[in-house]
């Protein structure tokens, strides 16, 4: 059986997941392959503009929507707490469905109230003096109304974390962070433990994702020797142990592709590492991020998310 994990709702969540940033065209296929192949966690949002393709590759795919967690975003240009409760409705309404499992804020800043995605003047954001915490606090109405099981955040630093717990009624189910054998984390993911929050990894492949292919370190993440080697003795690929690396420390991941070999494949990344072999992969921690976006989004960032924005 695919291994889950208990959120902090009681619900519980899959390892595995199958991501749908990019691609936006073809993921209707490939949702339907995914679920085919056993994925019972599928991860959308309002950006990626694939929430109509998961909502149509679900009902394609004949596996009951009651079987399937979904996840999709709260983005940036509705962070105004009257503006919260229509997103996911609009969000609902693009997915066919009366309900997700979890609404994550995308990330923890806010642009200009509208229906565009990314209004900008002079190449730079249009920001809104929004608090997330006052954003957060509407999203916590949702799990009253049932159209949202759980909610969180996604790419917070640890001050921003800290704040939201200490002023809110509803601890986040889960954090979604960038986080691979490139990008470890290890004290920022310790602190989430402590707290009950669920931790899940996007682009657990590091600079596989195309939009990162010039920023990466001397090669791929997935043909690192030690990932490499260390399949050998599981009989997997060097991407099917940075899966297991996720999952061998209680974190779900999020691995997304169009071609049905490796959507496949990357189901397959569910199982354990051993002491030996995960500090074997410890020791390959570069603290590299690949989805920096400080300029575009009006923040900084740094390694690690411990630090402050």
């Amino acid at each position: 059986m695919p291994t889950k994990w208990k959120l902090n709702t009681g619900a519980e969540i899959p390892a595995i997941g199958f991501g749908t940033w990019q691609d936006e065209g073809a993921q209707e296929d490939a949702v339907v392959e995914a679920l085919k192949a056993g994925y019972r966690h599928i991860d959308t949002a309002r950006v990626y503009g694939t929430e109509k393709a998961v909502g149509k590759g679900v009902k394609k795919s004949g596996v009951p929507r009651e079987d399937i967690f979904i996840t999709t975003k709260l983005w940036n240009n509705k962070h105004h707490p009257d503006d919260v409760a229509p997103a996911l409705q609009q969000s609902l309404d693009d997915l066919g469905m009366d309900y997700v499992d979890l609404y994550l804020m995308h990330w923890p800043v806010a642009w200009k109230r509208g229906e565009d995605l990314f209004p900008k003047k002079d190449g730079k954001p249009i920001m809104e003096n929004i608090d997330i915490l006052d954003t957060y606090k509407a999203m916590e109405k949702l799990l009253k109304t049932g159209k949202a099981r759980a909610i969180g955040v996604s790419n917070c630093d640890k001050s921003e974390m800290e704040r939201l717990i200490e002023n809110s009624s509803v601890v986040p189910a889960v954090h979604q962070i960038e986080c691979h054998p490139w990008l470890q984390q290890h004290d920022f993911t310790a602190w989430h433990r402590e707290n009950g929050i669920h931790i899940t990894h996007y682009s657990p492949f590091g600079n596989q994702n195309s939009l990162y292919s010039e920023k990466g370190g001397p090669a791929k993440l997935i043909d690192e020797p030690v990932l490499v080697e260390i399949g050998k003795q599981y009989d997997k690929t060097g991407a099917q142990v940075a899966l297991a690396w996720g999952v061998s420390q209680g974190h779900s991941v999020l691995p997304k592709s169009k071609t049905p070999m490796r959507i496949r494949a990357n189901l397959q990344g569910d199982f354990k590492l051993s002491p030996e072999d995960m500090k074997k992969i410890e020791k390959l921690n570069k603290k590299l991020r690949f989805n920096d976006s400080s300029d575009e989004f009006g923040r900084v960032f740094f390694n690690d998310l411990e630090g402050k924005t």
